[in-house]
């Protein structure tokens, strides 16, 4: 099953002008994924006017609604990025680069200092992820896989993860919500909100006003992708529970 992503890729890539109908529906037709935008938008208020963003689609990004900010935009997809640097506004540089543990730390301190970091890239985000959070941005935003459940489990790290090549349902990539909280825990961030299509979750300094959030009780399950494939989280993890996987909870 192509990916949501590999679609988005794939018209670019066939239809240029298609790519422009889809950039000005995005900044005229308010969030482009869920309610992303609107998270961010209250998260991001007091922090440095600054993010990078590892994976994206010009017209689909988390960090599209803050307007003032400097961005970094990284993909390893030539074309995305080709038409995103001739087309968004030049406060914003998008960057073609297949992203391994070897480079990403480069790529995570472009800004003296970080105000939103989102990593969304649909195989090693936890692993990246970990990487980048000794840079201590402001707010994190992160995907996480809601076909795990609540099993506190992250892929193993491969540099040349591709989902499609790992399981043919496209299912098995990143980790879960409770993965990603513990891991965000040792840094010292907490979670304060999960988007409504079940897709990403935020996190700020325990030392913020925001209520903390119970990750059993936040998880949503994707609402997009039980609805693509007809399935829910339950039979997408019954699929895939045997693929290797690492424990983080230990």
């Amino acid at each position: 099953m192509m990916t949501v992503r590999s679609r988005m890729h794939a018209s670019l890539r066939a239809s240029p002008l298609r790519y422009y109908f889809h950039l000005a529906k995005a900044r005229f037709g308010g969030s482009p994924q869920s309610d992303e935008s609107a998270i961010l938008a209250r998260l991001a208020v007091n922090c440095p006017a600054t993010f990078v963003e590892f994976g994206f689609h010009p017209t689909e990004y988390n960090c599209i609604g803050l307007a003032d900010f400097k961005g970094l935009l990284v993909d390893g997809d030539d074309t995305t990025v080709r038409l995103a640097n001739a087309v968004l506004p030049k406060r914003i540089e998008a960057r073609q680069s297949f992203i391994t543990l070897e480079n990403i730390s480069g790529l995570g301190s472009h800004f003296p200092k970080l105000g939103v970091l989102s990593v969304d890239v649909d195989g090693n985000d936890y692993w990246f992820l970990k990487a980048l959070l000794p840079a201590r941005p402001a707010v994190v935003v992160v995907e996480y896989n809601a076909s795990f459940g609540l099993n506190p489990v992250t892929v193993p790290y491969d540099p040349a993860f591709d989902r499609m090549a790992k399981h043919d349902s496209g299912w098995y990539h990143g980790a879960s919500i409770t993965a990603l909280t513990k891991l965000c825990k040792t840094h010292g961030y907490k979670l304060v909100a999960v988007s409504a299509a079940g897709g990403n979750v935020f996190f700020l300094p325990e030392a913020s006003d925001m209520p903390e959030l119970d990750p059993a009780h936040a998880y949503r399950e994707s609402t997009l992708r039980n609805r693509w494939s007809g399935t829910t989280a339950k039979e997408q993890w019954g699929r895939i529970k045997h693929m290797p996987f690492v424990d983080a909870a230990s």
